[in-house]
């Protein structure tokens, strides 16, 4: 057992965990080229672009930031040209309203002022359409008051002057007695 002891231990020397002493030499140089050309070549470069896209984002924060604080202005400028918008209409509305109420009220009184004179007109127009009724109606009941007067008479009632009297009498009579029966 103790031989099979010395054997495991004698191959252990060369266990594949640990390269030999050459393997690990040339792996350490070839891991430092490596490494330099990575830090001299490709982590500035590296660097640079997250640098750039840091950068980026922050002049996008700033920028969207700025465009925020505008919008909002935008937003202020407008809300108080809607309410001056609002304000000015509800104005033009109003002024509307009572230009539309005095154009009534002057139409009412013009319809008013012709109404009164269209009935003004129509009480001149009885007046003389009655007087000259009146006139044609004494005329006509004179004529046949003196020709009914020659007939019963049996004398010719021609005579003019008399004939006017004998009719304005009987008319005036008719007239009297009319206004006594209102």
């Amino acid at each position: 057992m103790i031989a099979n002891l010395v054997q495991l231990a004698a191959e252990e020397e060369q266990s594949p965990l640990i390269p030999p002493g050459p393997e690990l030499l040339v792996g350490t140089i070839a891991f430092a080229i490596v490494f330099f050309f990575f830090w001299k070549k490709l982590l500035p470069n590296i660097n640079k672009v997250l640098e750039e896209r840091r950068a980026a984002i922050e002049g996008g924060i700033e920028e969207a930031e700025t465009m925020k604080v505008e919008a909002q202005s935008v937003l202020e400028q407008y809300k108080a040209q809607l309410a001056e918008a609002r304000h000015e209409a509800a104005r033009l509305r109003q002024e509307a309203q009572e230009q539309g109420a005095a154009l009534i009220a002057e139409m009412r009184a013009e319809g008013q002022r012709q109404r009164e004179e269209i009935v003004a007109a129509g009480h001149t127009q009885i007046e003389a359409d009655r007087k000259a009724a009146s006139t044609a109606l004494r005329q006509d009941v004179g004529k046949l008051a003196t020709e009914l007067a020659g007939k019963l008479v049996g004398e010719s009632l021609e005579d003019h002057a008399r004939q006017s009297r004998v009719i304005d009498r009987f008319l005036d009579e008719l007239e009297e007695k009319a206004e006594a029966s209102r």
